[in-house]
């Protein structure tokens, strides 16, 4: 038994949204938690998904009315505790007689509505689209509802960020690489990706939460047969110039009967997804093929105006869904396979728990932390009441975007406003943590001197420091891709500086 061990009473695997939410939740009811991630954190699924806060409506077809229930509750949750990185959009669904009438959506939207209580988003009503209608003129009427919009992989950071202020210790880029049951305890071993140097931990419950690589966490550190099997399914999207300049998203039916989303994407852009394909083979080597990218511009070619191409792809990604796998017919399409989550208990007579976490969706992640941690309760003693579900995220204090940034701009008149929208809409109020102590009085060049480096595109020395000071960024793509979405602006010699200027400041 090594001499040098941690003891906490909670160890989760995986730095996903669902880890480092049981983690945040766990540490917040007095747990002693650690947290470890073998990548960056929201490295995986939880960055690469259609970025939204939604009840699932298409779910309603698979006769799922208790998930969407659990969703569009979850929704109303999420979207008051964060509104830097959430917030409400409306969806517009233009009708086709063909693929489902109109009394179906009806119905359907009805149902959206009514199944959870809404205190912030409209009701869906009927449209009809005039000339200036970005879509084909084919398309006359349709329904528009709500739904919201969330920053995937900045919600995982400040969970994680949350967990931290709490007491949990949070490790991404380190590997679990064993875990034993040994005299009632888990005896687990983590290793640095970096420097491979190894840390012992002690841990009286072990959580899985790898997300795709839950089972092979079975496999390769417990070294025991996983107790449910999961269906890995592909999503991909692309990013192209945007469709139109409207703020309204747009869900797309299609023949094949699946639904598309085209949705406003970071001023510019848009975000057209996702596809459902069953996948094979480690997670970590996901990428979108062509006949996807052909897919989703078929899809939005069918119904918008504006013609696109795969060469006006600016950027592509794809995740993997870990799905449940029981219960599922033979041959059943991955788009109609369930999005729920499911928890097993494994606490032998004697030995130490292992909870592992199969399932789930971004939506859900808050009440699946919670009950994951409810499911550990029994053995703790000491642990406390369930907390998250008015607990304002890390930055999340204050009453609205436009109020914030106004209060910001009072501070900072030398700022320009697409700046202070893009730190409100990422931080919140923790941009000040970056930000000069000092004022000015007007927009003079030593304000802007005060942040440093400029490396392009708004991203100053004084921010980037703050990311790897606070919020664990290790190299440019944490920053450009998942901190922030820069990397969509950013060229080859911005991306080198930034790059040469991290592993400039890991040397100190």
């Amino acid at each position: 038994m090594p001499t040098n061990v941690t003891d906490v009473d909670v160890l989760v695997i995986g730095g996903g949204v669902n880890g480092v939410g049981i983690a945040m939740d766990g540490a917040g009811r007095g747990l002693k938690v650690a947290l470890c991630e073998m990548h960056d954190l929201a490295s995986a699924t939880s960055s690469n998904s259609s970025k939204l806060i939604h009840g699932g409506l298409r779910y309603l077809e698979h006769y799922e009315f208790a998930l969407v229930k659990k969703a569009l509750a979850e929704r109303e949750v999420l979207l008051a505790n964060a509104p830097h990185i959430m917030w409400p959009l409306r969806f517009r669904l233009p009708h086709q007689g063909a693929l489902r009438p109109a009394w179906m959506l009806r119905l359907g939207l009805y149902l959206y509505d009514h199944l959870a209580k809404r205190s912030q988003l409209p009701s869906s009503h009927s449209v009809r689209f005039s000339t200036n209608s970005p879509l084909k003129s084919s398309f006359t009427k349709g329904f528009e509802y709500s739904d919201g919009w969330v920053d995937d992989a900045r919600l995982v950071v400040l969970c994680a960020m949350a967990a931290q202020q709490h007491g949990a210790e949070i490790k991404p880029r380190t590997a679990c690489i064993s875990a034993q049951r040994t005299q009632g305890v888990w005896q687990v071993i983590l290793e640095n990706a970096d420097t491979h140097t190894q840390q012992h931990y002690r841990a009286k419950v072990l959580i899985n939460a790898a997300g795709p690589w839950a089972s092979s966490v079975f496999d390769k550190v417990i070294e025991q047969a996983a107790p449910q099997q999961l269906r890995l399914v592909k999503g991909s999207h692309i990013v192209v110039p945007q469709l139109h300049s409207q703020p309204q998203a747009y869900i797309l039916q299609h023949i094949d009967h699946r639904i598309v989303f085209v949705i406003p994407y970071e001023q510019h852009f848009s975000l057209i997804g996702t596809t459902d394909v069953d996948y094979q083979g480690d997670p970590a080597q996901v990428a979108i093929s062509t006949d996807e990218i052909d897919y989703l511009c078929q899809v939005a070619n069918d119904h918008f105006s504006q013609q696109i191409s795969a060469k006006d792809v600016v950027w592509s990604y794809a995740g993997v869904r870990p799905l449940i796998e029981a219960g599922q017919a033979a041959g059943q399409q991955a788009q109609t396979a369930s999005r729920d989550y499911r928890f097993t208990v494994d606490a032998p007579q004697g030995g130490a728990p292992l909870l592992s976490v199969f399932g789930g969706k971004l939506t859900t992640y808050r009440l699946l932390s919670e009950d994951a941690v409810n499911a550990i309760s029994p053995y703790f003693a000491h642990i406390s009441a369930p907390w998250t579900k008015d607990a304002t995220l890390p930055g999340g204090d204050f009453s609205s975007q436009p109020a914030l940034i106004a209060q910001l701009r009072q501070h900072y008149p030398w700022l320009n406003h697409s700046e202070l929208q893009r730190w409100v809409r990422s931080y919140g109020r923790l941009c000040v943590e970056f930000l000069p102590k000092t004022q000015h009085s007007n927009h003079t060049k030593p304000g802007y001197q005060a942040l440093g480096e400029h490396f392009g595109c708004g991203l100053y020395q004084a921010e980037v420091d703050y990311l790897m000071r606070q919020e664990w960024a290790y190299n440019a793509n944490d920053i450009l891709w998942r901190r922030t979405k820069l990397g969509l602006s950013f060229n080859e010699q911005q991306i080198a500086r930034l790059q040469q200027y991290m592993q400039a400041k890991h040397t100190l």
